[in-house]
């Protein structure tokens, strides 16, 4: 019996929208609405490459040397982005996530994280992908299902579709300021946007801007909500994030191999910036039986 890649495929559908999760990584392969891509995710007999759709638990993005202190303990994490020296997006993207409710146009997946070297502690995580007339939300909950408390960050690595490459679409990132970092990525402070080429607020074409940026204070609407937006020559997508995501890292895809380079633009909302593990900065102490939530969605 053949098995796709991602294994078990979980589709959801409501008026004209279409989704599937997928039990390795519990991600996100493929949303289409009215019959078109909203993300440029991958097909069922393909693999999250790129960290298409996937979630990023117990941290986000990168830690340098894999290597974090907790309250006095140092602890040591496999470097999963070895040309970096680095411990990058979590550990839950290829462990397989079983289904625990559905509904419709829903569906929950789950996974206990259980104590694992460099991580010695117990997390039980929820994802509820579901769909609605304003489109797509994601919530993620996570608790300390250990005797001690533990630190915890959480991430999303979808790829917006703009209907064709990218260079066309316009962008628009309302974020204040962007991380500096060094050459492994890591962040060694933060910058005003204002007056530089990265001050998105008011929308910039993406032709010839590569993008591989974490950015923060986020303005948000009336409902509390960070929207970063994407127009492209079909349609505008607008990827809102609650008050749970502080920090959004904008990916235009350069690295990619060359059949997927600067098809979609990665926009992955994240609760904290990268080496929070080591820095402390917007990292979640979860407390014994402590829950974390967190919601992003796509408004297509």
């Amino acid at each position: 019996m053949t098995r796709a890649p991602s294994g078990e495929q979980h589709e959801i559908s409501h008026a004209g929208q279409l989704a599937v999760a997928v039990e390795v990584g519990g991600g996100l392969r493929s949303y289409r609405a009215d019959g078109e891509d909203v993300l440029d995710g991958y097909g069922e007999g393909g693999r999250a490459d790129g960290g298409r759709g996937q979630p990023l638990i117990p941290w986000p993005n990168r830690l340098r040397d894999g290597s974090y202190e907790w309250d006095g303990e140092r602890h040591q994490l496999p470097l999963s982005e070895p040309e970096r020296a680095n411990a990058i997006h979590g550990l839950v993207r290829w462990r397989n996530w079983h289904p625990l409710e559905r509904g419709p146009g829903r569906i929950t997946l789950g996974l206990t994280l259980y104590p694992t070297p460099g991580y010695p502690f117990t997390l039980e995580l929820e994802i509820e992908y579901a769909l609605g007339d304003d489109g797509l939300t994601v919530t993620t909950l996570a608790t300390n299902a250990g005797e001690r408390a533990c630190p915890y960050g959480v991430g999303f690595h979808p790829y917006l579709a703009a209907g064709g490459l990218i260079d066309d679409a316009t962008l628009m990132i309302p974020a204040g300021r962007v991380l500096v970092t060094d050459e492994r990525a890591i962040p060694t402070g933060s910058a005003d946007v204002a007056g530089t080429a990265l001050d998105f607020r008011g929308g910039r074409e993406l032709r010839a801007i590569a993008l591989d940026h974490c950015f923060t204070d986020l303005r948000r609407d009336d409902d509390g909500r960070a929207r970063v937006t994407l127009a492209g020559a079909q349609r505008t997508l607008a990827l809102w994030q609650d008050a749970a995501y502080g920090h959004v890292m904008v990916y235009t895809g350069d690295g990619l191999s060359p059949e997927k380079r600067r098809h979609g633009v990665a926009v992955e909302p994240m609760s904290c910036p990268p080496n929070a593990f080591a820095s402390g900065e917007a990292l979640v102490r979860l407390e014994p039986g402590e829950r974390h939530a967190a919601q992003w969605g796509i408004e297509p």
